[in-house]
């Protein structure tokens, strides 16, 4: 249970790979001392098919966009509020116990070149559900503030994990990748990489009906095919300095199979593995180019769970030189998949604090902003 001096906060995150949503209930420190958070509780509630369907279906233009998103956010707010009350129960309180839910709703356009990010959610819908505060709509301020509004979470790490005096390098493999460099001298950059697991969940499905590559087994089945590697690596955005930002709107199924129209004839466990290496390696360049002293990188998200994966990493970074050693965030004191959903708990605090959450380091915003939109309980 927490002391009085502290406040409770929910963060829930689905992120690009749409399986399904992270949930946390923690606890922060009112004096803002970010070595006294902690995790009370924690939930995952997968997505039905028939949901991911619907928002994956959001995620390109189609006919009558504005009343299917508005039915998938009703739906994906009754899965959040089930992951709430699941955090509850755990934890043993009722909602008044909570000061506010962070929820990030499900990014389905992120166009920040053209002044707009959308995040399908409801938040309206998750108080009256709940009855809790719920601050949502988390990256829109950042962007009208000439920023990317991604990734966010770099401000988060460098609260948590960062330590005076030593390079660290904090790798986040959702659906899409990004590292954030928490340097020595307490600056920090950070940028979206590329696809993380997004194109090799995609490729699963396609070929297997999976929704994943458990721990990485197909990929370490194949080998990765150079010629088609190449072709992958081949894209602009991978050669655009940070600030950076990506999703769907770039790295998707469609953007795959132009690629594979000149390799007809390629084994698809090949493809797996080129896509796994794609992954591994735009990282390490990344790593290479913006952190060269890191002694560690740490990883979170659904990919520190993919052991070929992980292991890739730390060959592309070795090929390059690089000394770094390859964990999670777990030896850190922060499972993999808490670290987002505890990051929007964070966002959630330093709104209520009227305290700024982004860095423009990282995102390229004009200043420091307060991030989101409150949604009162009452």
């Amino acid at each position: 249970m927490p002391d009085t001096q502290s406040l409770l906060f929910i963060g829930l995150m689905s992120g690009t790979s749409l399986d399904g949503v992270d949930g946390v209930l923690a606890s922060f420190p009112m004096d803002g001392s970010a070595d006294a958070i902690s995790t009370l509780s924690a939930a995952y509630v997968p997505f039905p098919a028939a949901l991911r369907s619907d928002l994956m279906a959001l995620q390109a233009a189609g006919e009558n966009e504005i009343h299917r998103e508005a039915l998938a956010a009703n739906a994906l707010v009754r899965h959040y509020a089930d992951c709430v009350r699941h955090l509850l129960e755990q934890a043993k309180l009722g909602p008044e116990a909570v000061c506010a839910i962070g929820a990030h709703g499900q990014t389905i356009r992120h166009r920040p070149e053209l002044g707009y990010t959308r995040q399908t959610n409801n938040p309206a819908l998750l108080a009256e559900l709940i009855g809790i505060d719920v601050v949502a709509d988390l990256r829109s301020r950042d962007i009208a503030a000439q920023g990317q509004g991604a990734p966010l979470v770099p401000a988060f790490h460098h609260a948590i994990f960062g330590k005076p005096g030593e390079t660290r390098v904090v790798a986040n493999i959702g659906g899409i990748g990004n590292i954030s460099v928490l340097h020595a001298d307490g600056s920090v950059i950070g940028f979206d990489t590329g696809p993380g697991n997004v194109l090799m969940d995609a490729w699963i499905l396609q070929q297997q009906g999976k929704a994943y590559d458990e721990n990485g087994a197909w990929a370490a089945s194949g080998k990765p095919f150079v010629p088609l590697l190449d072709a992958l690596r081949d894209e602009h955005f991978f050669a655009l300095p940070a600030p950076k930002s990506t999703g769907r709107d770039l790295f998707r199924p469609a953007w795959l199979a132009e690629k594979l129209a000149s390799f007809p004839d390629l084994a698809a466990a090949d493809v797996q593995a080129s896509l796994a290496a794609l992954t591994a390696s735009t990282l390490a360049d990344a790593i290479t180019n913006y952190a060269p002293e890191a002694k560690a990188v740490y990883v979170c998200g659904g990919g520190a769970y993919n052991a070929c994966l992980m292991r890739m990493i730390g060959q592309e970074l070795h090929a390059r030189g690089h000394g770094a050693g390859v964990e999670t965030t777990a030896s850190l004191g922060v499972p993999p998949n808490h670290v987002e959903a505890l990051a929007f708990a964070w966002l959630a605090y330093r709104f209520t604090c009227r305290q700024p959450g982004n860095l423009p380091a990282v995102t390229g915003a004009k200043g420091l902003r307060i991030l989101g939109a409150l949604y009162p309980a009452n």
